[in-house]
């Protein structure tokens, strides 16, 4: 009796907690998916040659503001061609919202200012048609969060940073998403609305031409929102270049709680030789860090390192063998040609050795890690050349020397401010420069001995292998 009793409570409380487990495990639906009133979003589209790069800033941006906690839902508006694994990963692995749409058809492609990459940034209207929310701020992949910004939601229909004294930034602005509002802006390209650069930047500003006479946004201490247009604080909108003036942030307004980086395209703070060139890089790399992770990059890095390593042990063990291409020796003419030919060779094998690993290494890998591999990279290259054509080693690693040089001196903690730094750099690159002329003299004299010696086409029984050169040790 007593068992059976037991039997039946322990079957019930085993048929509780897989009941309790099979709740918390399913997956919420859709209707009950989005908790919040407002929104942060961004925007992705194809078509430039940086799509994964700035994949990558998005995730690293939107999983930022995960850890920041923010009262708000993560939204993607992603273009119908964006790679269905990366939507899927932006909604599976990082919690974002992702919204598929059509590109807008930019009507100012035949302007004579207008930018290419810009074409499908007008994609960014699409903001307003979010009508889900009552609150959006929508932000460009190149923005790094300090601090939580939620007191954003609290500002009106449209609120932006001047970071220009007279143009505001489109890095970062707030709306209040509005069907008619969005309707009249689609209106407004059909037309051919004056747009100054052809991109979201020009038509914004063109449709709200009066946001500099707005008053200052302050958020209410009591959470209401106000209604309206407001300009927002430098602090939302920390232009990078700022800081490199003084090497620290001198911005005395504001909450300081986003840094953008308005570049060029190249120098964006994801690329790895961006530092020590901007040393806020750095900064949007340890955020990566914690966030994202280096996983995706790190096997071909590892593949690499291996290779360059391989490389140079063959090349270490291997003595040079040009000249057994050659068995009799040709008529003065064909020799002094083909010498000629064999000189601009050398010379393109150097410029080839320290350019050929920069485009091998992964776009978006730690700085530290890209540099470390670049030079790792060109050293390997760099003594295939020395015992290919028999060079002095010395003459040929003097580049590298002065680049593991400029990036000493380039990230030197202790300047007082980025001016006397710009001029050490300047400075270094001056006294540097001599000692690259000596070293491309030294390489063109030892061609021309080695080719005097005949050492690449000796006569047929004689020695392939001058005395006076020996493998590189």
């Amino acid at each position: 009796m007593e068992d059976g009793r037991g039997r039946r409570i322990l079957a019930f409380l085993m048929m509780l907690v897989a009941a309790i487990a099979s709740v918390s495990n399913a997956a919420p639906p859709e209707s009950t998916a989005r908790r919040h009133r407002h929104a942060y979003a961004s925007m992705m589209y194809m078509g430039t040659p940086r799509d994964y790069e700035f994949y990558v800033a998005t995730r690293v941006m939107m999983r930022s503001l995960s850890m920041l906690r923010v009262e708000a839902d993560l939204v993607v508006i992603a273009s119908a061609d964006v790679p269905a694994r990366w939507a899927r990963t932006l909604r599976v692995e990082d919690g974002v919202k992702v919204v598929t749409v059509e590109n807008l058809k930019n009507p100012y492609e035949k302007q004579g200012n207008f930018n290419s990459r810009f074409k499908l940034t007008l994609n960014k209207l699409y903001a307003w048609s979010l009508t889900d929310y009552d609150r959006v701020v929508m932000l460009d992949s190149d923005n790094l969060f300090l601090q939580s910004t939620d007191e954003l939601f609290q500002c009106g229909q449209f609120c932006a940073v001047f970071i220009n004294p007279c143009i505001f930034h489109t890095g970062l602005f707030v709306l209040q998403p509005s069907k008619n509002v969005f309707k009249n802006m689609l209106h407004e390209l059909d037309v051919g609305r004056e747009n100054p650069d052809g991109a979201d930047q020009g038509f914004l500003t063109s449709y709200f031409p009066d946001l500099l006479d707005k008053p200052m946004f302050h958020p209410p201490a009591n959470g209401t929102k106000v209604d309206g247009s407001y300009r927002l604080p430098l602090g939302y909108q920390m232009d990078a270049s700022y800081y490199y003036l003084k090497l620290r942030w001198s911005i005395p307004c504001g909450p300081n709680s986003v840094i953008t980086f308005p570049s060029a395209p190249w120098m964006k703070p994801w690329y790895w030789w961006s530092w020590p060139v901007l040393p806020l890089g750095v900064s949007w790399h340890e955020q990566r860090r914690k966030t994202l992770g280096y996983g995706a990059e790190l096997p071909v890095m590892l593949i690499q390192s291996l290779m360059y390593l391989a490389i140079m042990a063959v090349t270490r063990m291997a003595r040079p063998s040009l000249s057994k291409l050659c068995y009799n020796r040709r008529p003065e003419k064909s020799v002094a040609f083909l010498h000629n030919v064999l000189k601009v060779a050398a010379m393109w094998s150097i410029v080839a050795a320290y350019t050929v690993p920069f485009f091998l290494i992964p776009r978006t890998v730690h700085p530290l890690l890209g540099w470390s591999l670049y030079l790792l990279g060109s050293a390997a290259f760099a003594l295939i050349v020395i015992n290919a054509f028999l060079l002095p080693a010395l003459a040929v690693l003097t580049p590298w020397i002065g680049i593991v040089g400029t990036l000493s001196v380039m990230a030197w903690p202790w300047y007082s401010d980025g001016v006397v730094r710009a001029l050490s750099v300047f400075a270094y690159a001056f006294c540097c420069a001599p000692f690259l002329w000596a070293s491309l003299m030294k390489i063109r004299g030892s061609l021309q001995q080695l080719f005097e010696r005949e050492a690449f086409f000796p006569r047929l029984g004689e020695s392939t292998q001058p005395p006076e050169f020996s493998k590189l040790y």
